[in-house]
Order: C-alpha cells, then sequence, then structure tokens
C-alpha cells in the first residue's frame, strides 16, 4: 500500500499545474477514492485538498520570488481565477502578498513534498472484531456539530448536556441490539473531516422499539447491512477514542484486507471503556 500511496503523491507533483483527478490518485493507490482521501487525512495530519493547495502555493512561491512570469500568469497557471483572488490565498499562507514578496524578496512558507515510509511500531496490540450485521437503525437526538480531532468538542458536550440525564436515561432503556447502551453516531463526514468542518452527530440507540412520549424531537438513522470493524480502547475519554480512530487508520488498515467505506461512525463509552465502529469492506 505505502507504493501505492507514495504513487500517487509522485502524480500530484507532476499535476501541480493542472486539475487534481483524485479518482486517478486512489486508482494508483490502489483503493477506492472514499478510502484514499480519508487514508491520507489520518497518514498525513492534513486534508488532501489542503496538502495540494499547499502545495501549489510553495511552487507558486517560488516563481514569484524568480520573477520571470507575471503575477497574472503565475496565478492562472496555479488554477486561480484572477490575481486577487491568488493574493488571497498566497498571503493566508505566506504572511505577504506576492507583489509585496517579490519586490522585498520576503521570506516565504514552505509545504514540503510527503511521501510515506514504513516505520516499524506495532509494538501495542489493537483489539478489533469484524461483524457482519443486518440493517438497523438509530434513534436518538441530532444536531450539527463541527469535527474536532483532538480534545474535548464543545459544541457536542453542550449538547449533550442540554438534553439532561433523565431524558437520556430513559433512551437508553430503548436499547435492544449491538452496539449496546447510549452512543455517539457521527454520520455525513466529508471523507477528508478537515478541523471545523459540520457533521450530523446523533446521541441515541440502537432500537427496533417505538419512541415513548414524553421524548419528544428523535431522530431516526436508517442503517444499511454492512461489514463493521470494531475496534476496542480503555483510556481518558476523549483522547483515547480520538487516538483509537487515528490508530485505526495509520496502523490497522494499511496492515489488513479492508478499507472504509461511507457509512456513520457509532461510539459507545462506558467508564473508562470504548468500542469504535467503522464501516469497512474487504478489499
Amino acid at each position: 500500500m505505502l507504493d501505492g500511496l507514495n504513487r500517487a503523491l509522485a502524480e500530484i507533483e507532476s499535476r501541480l499545474d493542472q486539475p487534481v483527478d483524485v479518482a486517478e490518485l486512489a486508482r494508483l493507490a490502489v483503493t477506492s477514492e472514499y478510502h484514499f482521501r480519508r487514508l491520507f487525512r489520518a497518514l498525513a495530519g492534513l486534508p488532501l485538498s489542503e496538502y495540494v493547495r499547499r502545495r501549489r502555493l510553495t511552487v507558486a512561491g517560488a516563481e514569484v520570488l524568480a520573477g520571470e512570469r507575471t503575477l497574472l500568469e503565475i496565478a492562472v497557471r496555479y488554477g486561480y481565477g484572477s490575481a486577487e483572488a491568488f493574493a488571497r490565498a498566497f498571503r493566508a499562507m505566506h504572511g505577504v502578498g506576492p507583489g509585496e514578496a517579490r519586490r522585498t524578496g520576503a521570506a516565504l512558507r514552505s509545504q514540503p513534498r510527503m511521501s510515506f515510509r514504513l516505520v516499524i511500531e506495532g509494538n501495542g496490540e489493537m483489539r478489533y472484531r469484524i461483524v457482519e450485521k443486518d440493517r438497523f437503525r438509530v434513534v436518538g437526538w441530532k444536531a450539527r456539530v463541527p469535527i474536532v480531532h483532538e480534545g474535548e468538542n464543545a459544541a457536542i458536550v453542550s449538547f449533550v448536556r442540554g438534553i439532561g440525564r433523565a431524558a437520556l436515561d430513559r433512551l437508553a432503556a430503548l436499547s435492544d441490539g449491538e452496539p449496546e447502551g447510549l452512543l455517539q453516531v457521527c454520520d455525513s463526514v466529508e471523507t477528508d473531516r478537515p478541523e471545523g468542518t459540520e457533521i450530523d452527530f446523533y446521541q441515541g440507540v440502537v432500537t427496533g422499539a417505538d419512541a415513548p412520549e414524553g421524548l419528544p424531537g428523535l431522530d431516526v438513522l436508517d442503517v444499511p447491512a454492512g461489514t463493521w470493524a470494531v475496534f476496542e480502547a480503555t483510556g481518558p475519554a476523549p483522547e483515547a477514542f480520538q487516538y483509537l480512530w487515528r490508530d485505526a487508520f495509520t496502523e490497522w488498515f494499511p496492515s489488513n484486507p479492508y478499507r472504509s467505506r461511507p457509512g456513520p461512525e457509532l461510539l459507545s463509552v462506558r467508564g473508562a471503556e470504548g468500542r469504535l465502529w467503522l464501516p469497512v469492506e474487504r478489499v
């Protein structure tokens, strides 16, 4: 898989002044476009689109300082519709406009070209199982919240507190399927998961029962049948479970014949123990 990912990175470098075809990158990496975007985000630490943007502005910065092309020519070459749009993007990355950079020879920022290399770790085992599950539904309260990759998600904390303990306990009593108990469910997640992007978040349960009276505003998420990889972790929330998601993509997927597929992600937490359900398909 690493060879394929590096072929995709080489393809990006060859097309910095052209549109990048993500489907072709996924083909070179021998995986699906959906999984390629998510795997790249986990391994690189930034979305694919952001990496391409920063690489283009890095190369464009060198051309700005070289002075062999006009700023408009550089802007058009790297996909910007106007010199003004290019100047805004240039300043956002480099902290200085292209005209000023050319006049003063200002120091610019650089996004290095990435490559993926094998680092032998694996000194800690990952506990997981594969589950084939029929169609099921999640019943619960729904909110739009931003993605937070590390640390507490204030929007989720505020949303759950607003539901109230009594209502959550009544909802938990409806749980009659796996995964059991109250769940945190993330749906409608963009494939490369940029920080701050809003997702559908459910505080709910897997159940076939009807919602009882006295619990207004419940939403239903229908989940198709499919295969799931279930990972277990123990530790303080939310960090232990954020790291579990990261480790699944950086360690487990590259070592196992599965890839991620579209679908909700489910997290059940009881005390310091948690289980993360990721929708997968066999390669």
